[in-house]
């Protein structure tokens, strides 16, 4: 009896995690995020704006795709908007491990670190590479789990209609 009270309790919590996960429409989530290199962001200073938040890990290879896509296609079409906020953040990784990481891939875009899962904890569960595009009054537009290139360029279009 124990065992299926046990068991119950946790398929209940899991269904609660899942429940948490954003939808579109949705509000931009109460975080802070730190960097010793990029400053403090709050949501506070991101009203009014566009603001893409993309989660990714160094050691994910699809991560890897999209910000290279990232980095060839939409930071230089979206970087000098000033209705535009682009969040990247490291899920895990510390200030120091994302430095390390950009002196080898060479972004020009900022890495911010969530080395405790705390912003990424905000949004999801699991899996990366994540996209979440918030619109000006910061209710979810868009979101999407993974990448592809066709993904990438709805999002694209999805930016490109917000601003």
């Amino acid at each position: 009896m124990k065992k299926i009270v046990c068991m119950l309790t946790m398929l209940v919590m899991t269904l609660m995690v899942q429940a948490q996960e954003l939808k579109i429409g949705d509000t931009l989530p109460e975080f802070q995020l730190n960097s010793l290199v990029y400053g403090d962001i709050k949501p506070a200073d991101l009203k009014g704006k566009v603001v893409l938040v993309s989660l990714f890990a160094t050691w994910c290879g699809p991560c890897q795709k999209e910000l290279a896509e990232v980095q060839s296609t939409l930071w230089p079409k979206y970087k000098d908007n000033k209705n535009f906020v682009m969040l990247v953040i490291g899920r895990e990784h510390t200030d120091e491990d994302l430095q390390k990481y950009n002196e080898r891939k060479k972004f020009t875009f900022p890495l911010y670190p969530d080395p405790k899962r705390e912003v990424f904890s905000l949004f999801a569960e699991k899996s990366i590479p994540r996209a979440y595009l918030f619109g000006k009054d910061g209710k979810l537009l868009y979101s999407s789990i993974g990448y592809t290139a066709e993904e990438f360029q709805k999002l694209m279009k999805i930016i490109e209609t917000a601003l």
